[in-house]
Formats: structure tokens, sequence, C-alpha cells
């Protein structure tokens, strides 16, 4: 700073800073330090490494044994059990849950109260009491009629007759399953943007085409990952029926463990390792759904396992190509 002739003070700028003589395309990009992230890392390793090795080297697992269980007819006739009332009791709770979503978004006075009054009842009730209810539904009611009410029947069936054990077990669970789809799905309903309803309507589309072609194929984006969680929940919610004489996955290890007590913790691993695997591929099925579903409402689908690990790979190799370079 100096001061010229006549008492004004004039400001010198400071010389311009040194920049690299190199090129910003030769210039080398250092990432962001995250001391914290590769410390948690670490001790998330370690902790994962001592459970992995506490379960591989601890005789109390006797993994000897669980091998031989694990494809044991027994197991798998359980397993095939397992799945059937699972598949059986999934699309009959599903479309229970559909009708009495529609009850609920009725305009009928009716059929809102009595929609309301079945949904609020069996997710109240336990389902154990259900199916026990159902298992001993003969001792109160031993023939099933169909007929004028308060007036003769003209159909009789006998109820010790249609309540097999499988009958028993997929209708209690597809009762409490319907229950809960009932929310799911009108929640998935409701999701639908107002502006879709009107613009149907304002085509003069009829209410059925517009629900099936329309409305319904959105709500599916919302109604599937919740659908899946009751889903999953519904093949643990299986293991349930051994209490009405059905023997099923679990079934199947309970009657094994009485017979062989020794073998108890190796059967139960059995078990835990197929729900493993039944959940797993729910899962899957879940996320290439999703896909599907998402066609139109995303700019770029989410990419497949195969495609994420093809880009990790030419990411990786990218990395190295430019860290050779340097």
């Amino acid at each position: 700073m100096t001061e010229p002739p006549g008492g004004a003070v004039s400001v010198t700028a400071p010389p311009p800073a040194d920049t690299s003589s190199k090129p910003l395309s030769a210039q080398r990009v250092v990432p962001l330090r995250r001391p914290g992230r590769w410390i948690v890392t670490a001790v998330v390793l370690v902790v994962v490494a001592q459970i992995a090795h506490g379960l591989a080297t601890n005789p109390f697992y006797q993994w000897d044994r669980f091998r031989y269980w694990f494809l044991r007819p027994t197991i798998l006739d359980g397993l095939l059990i397992t799945l059937q009332v699972t598949a059986l009791s999934a699309v009959l709770g599903l479309l229970g849950g559909i009708l009495l979503a529609l009850g609920r978004l009725s305009g009928s006075p009716v059929l809102r109260a009595v929609s309301w009054t079945y949904t609020w009842l069996f997710r109240s009730v336990p389902l154990i009491v259900v199916l026990i209810f159902l298992y001993n539904f003969s001792a109160l009611y031993r023939t099933v009629s169909l007929g004028v009410p308060f007036g003769p029947a003209l159909v009789t069936f006998d109820e010790s007759r249609l309540a097999t054990d499988l009958a028993v077990a997929v209708v209690g669970l597809s009762l409490n399953e319907a229950a809960y789809a009932s929310e799911v799905v009108r929640g998935g309903i409701l999701s639908v943007d107002q502006g879709q309803h009107e613009a149907a309507a304002a085509l003069g589309l009829p209410k059925g085409y517009q629900f099936t072609r329309i409305v319904f194929p959105q709500a599916l984006r919302s109604i599937t990952p919740n659908y899946v969680n009751q889903l999953i929940g519904l093949i643990k919610g299986t293991s349930l029926v051994f209490y009405v004489s059905l023997l099923d996955l679990f079934g199947s290890v309970q009657a094994m463990g009485s017979t062989y007590p020794g073998d108890i913790v190796p059967l139960l691993l059995v078990a835990t390792v197929w729900y493993l695997i039944l959940t797993s591929a729910v899962s899957v099925a879940q996320f290439y759904v999703e896909r599907y579903f998402a066609r139109g409402a995303t700019r770029t689908l989410p990419p497949t396992p195969v495609q994420r690990a093809r880009s990790g790979l030419a990411e990786l190799r990218a990395r190295l190509r430019r860290e050779a370079a340097v």
C-alpha cells in the first residue's frame, strides 16, 4: 500500500498465486480420507470373523449330524408340505385381501362394516388360536349345510371329511393372511394418485377395467414390498401347523428331535437353514417383481446382481489402470 502525492491511498493487488503447470486431465484426484469408516469396517469384520469361527469350531453344533439330517427324506417331506401350505395360503390370502380391501373402499356401508369387522377380528386373534379352533371345529358343527336361512338345508357336508389336516392349516392361515393383506392392498390402492382415477373416469372406462388396467398395476409398486414381508411371515407362520397334527418342516424337526434327543441342536439348525433358503428365494423374486413394475416410474431400472457385479469389475479395472498409469 503506497501514498501518492495528494494524500490518496492506493492498494496494490497481490501477485497471482502460482498455479500448477499440469493440465487438469493430468492432475490426480485424491479421494476423501474417511478413517472412521475404515475403523468401523475393521471392527465389523473382526466380529463377523469371530462369529464364523465360533460356528465352525464349536462342537456343540454337531455339523456332521447337520449334514446327515439336511437332505433326509423326512425333512424333505416336511419341506414339501411347508411349500404347499405357503403357496395355497398366499394365493387365497391375497385374493381374500383384495376382496376385503375393495369392500373397505366400497360405497356400501354394509360391505365396509363387514370388511372392517373381519380385519379387526382376525388381526386381534392369535393365529394359533384360529388353527386350534378350526381343528376342533367338528366338535361344534358335525355337519355344514347350505340352504335357505332358517329354512331347509339344500346341501349338507360332513365336516369331519372336509377338515383334513392340510385343509385346516390352509384355511386357518388364509383367513389370518387375508386380514393383513387387505390393509396392504388398501394402502397400495390409496397410494395411487387421485388424478389417475379421475383421468380413467373421464375416459368413460368401466370400473372393473379402471381397477385391473390402471389403478391396480400402479398400486402393485407399493403393495409388493409390503406383501412380501407378509409372505415371509407366512413362511415362518407355517411352523404353527404342527399343533394341528400336520408335519411340516418344523413339525418333522420336532418329531425327529423327540426320537433322537441328542440331535436337537443340529435338527434346529437344519430347519433354520431351510427357512433362510426359502425367505432368500422370496427376496430374490421380490427384487425382480419390483423391477418389473418399476418400468415407466423411474428413468433407469435398478441393476440386477449380475449387472452390479459387472459394473464393479469394470470400475476395479479402471481404477487399476489409473493407478498403473500414475
